[in-house]
Formats: C-alpha cells, sequence, structure tokens
C-alpha cells in the first residue's frame, strides 16, 4: 500500500507542472483513486482469507488470485491513462519548459485536498494509529480543513475571508477534540500538516522555469 500512496503523490505532484484540462484531471483521479481502491479490496479479501484458515485450499487461492488481478488491471489502466495524458505534455516540454500552474487554480486547489488526504493515510499507517477515516495521528479532518483555510487564503487576498476559512478551520478541529476522536497534540498535527501541504503546493505553482 505505501507504494502505492507514493506513486500517487508523485503523479500529483508532477500533474502541477503541466496545464491539465479538468476532464484530464478527473481521469487521472479516478484512475489513482482505483488503483488504491483494488489494493484495498485485495488487501482485505487477503487478510480475510488467512484468517478463515491457514490451510492451502484451492477456493482460497482463486480468491487470492483474481483480487490480485483486480489490482493487475487498475494498474495497467492506470498505466494507459498516464501515457495517454501525458505523452504529449511532455513532448511539449522539450520545446518550452514553462510551467503553467499558475492558470489552473481550481486543479492546484484539489491536488492540495488530495495530497492532505493521502499523507494523513500514510502517516497514520506509519504511526499505526486509528482507521483512515477516524482517530490517529494525525486528525484528517483538521489537516483537510486548515488545508482548505490556506488556499483560501491563497487565492482570495482578502484578509476577512481568509480569517473567516481559519475560524471555520478552528471550529473542526476543536470539535474532534470535544468529541474526544482526536487528542490535543493530533488535532494540532493535522492542522500543521495540512497548513504545510497546502504552502508546499502553492509555491510549486507559481514556479516559472525557463
Amino acid at each position: 500500500m505505501k507504494i502505492h500512496y507514493f506513486i500517487a503523490v508523485a503523479v500529483l505532484i508532477v500533474s502541477l507542472f503541466f496545464d491539465l484540462s479538468k476532464l484530464e484531471m478527473m481521469i487521472l483521479t479516478l484512475s489513482i483513486c482505483l488503483v488504491i481502491i483494488s489494493e484495498m479490496f485485495n488487501t482485505a479479501i487477503e487478510n480475510t482469507v488467512d484468517l478463515v484458515t491457514d490451510k492451502y485450499h484451492k477456493l482460497a487461492k482463486i480468491a487470492k488470485d483474481v483480487a490480485a488481478g483486480g489490482v493487475l488491471i487498475s494498474a495497467l489502466n492506470a498505466v494507459a491513462v498516464g501515457y495517454l495524458i501525458f505523452y504529449d505534455k511532455f513532448a511539449d516540454l522539450s520545446k518550452s519548459l514553462i510551467f503553467t500552474i499558475r492558470k489552473s487554480e481550481p486543479h492546484v486547489t484539489l491536488i492540495c485536498i488530495v495530497l492532505v488526504l493521502i499523507c494523513v493515510v500514510v502517516v497514520k499507517s506509519l504511526t499505526s494509529t486509528g482507521t483512515p477515516l477516524k482517530g490517529g495521528m494525525p486528525s484528517g479532518h483538521a489537516a483537510l480543513a486548515f488545508a482548505i483555510a490556506t488556499s483560501i487564503a491563497m487565492l482570495i487576498e482578502r484578509p476577512i475571508i481568509a480569517a473567516l476559512g481559519y475560524i471555520m478551520a478552528i471550529l473542526v478541529a476543536q470539535s474532534r477534540i470535544e468529541g474526544k476522536i482526536h487528542t490535543f497534540w493530533e488535532t494540532v498535527a493535522g492542522a500543521l500538516l495540512g497548513i504545510l501541504v497546502a504552502m508546499l503546493v502553492f509555491q510549486l505553482k507559481i514556479i516559472n522555469f525557463y
């Protein structure tokens, strides 16, 4: 699973340097999600089979092989999608190395949110705490809330709106603590993660390479 998350993050970062259309961005994101979901089902099936029996069984082997086949098909689909989307982009890059991220703020915000969610799942996996959607270090809700607030602050040059965004993010974080879903430090870690990822993405956005 970790290698899948690493590749997903790498692909999303690379996509920042190309002026992808909304359709291309949607197809790319769906392909990444399909691979990750397939691997999650594969892992769940393998663990379930191992839980039921520790002996060799033909049906158990078939179940594992089919699940692994699903992952392979989704991975091949992702490779094909990546080739079709990025082939012309890399060809054009040899003629002009100008990053066009400045023209695609909505795409940048979407990538920021996806990266935050992936980072949260990866960190929770590394720390072996909570589940992808609840509890653990760091707080995913806090990370997402502060990433969105930071994105708003970067995109809209009005301090009052940026302040309101951060107030809403603080309320989200406070609700996670009050509900005893996260500790104070888990929430702080999530907030810092969301802010740092958003700032990194938007810093990459303004780079121009000649």
